[in-house]
């Protein structure tokens, strides 16, 4: 349901909510398990243009998308 998790992301956006690294995080896993690796980096790196900052989870998430691309 990758897809789904996108809109819902993208949709925070035109909300006005805040994203968080824990939803950024949850929105590169669910590309990672949908094998959508290229939208998980790019989410990835959406965070540093955001100013979210990026632990150990979203690098997990972006590393274990990539060994599934």
């Amino acid at each position: 349901q990758w897809v789904q998790a996108l809109k819902l992301f993208r949709q925070m956006v035109s909300d006005r909510v805040e994203r968080d690294g824990i939803v950024f995080s949850a929105v590169v896993s669910a590309c990672e398990k949908g094998e959508r690796w290229e939208h998980a980096l790019q989410l990835f790196r959406e965070m540093e243009d955001v100013r979210v900052e990026r632990d150990t989870i979203p690098y997990n998430a972006a590393i274990s998308a990539c060994e599934k691309g």
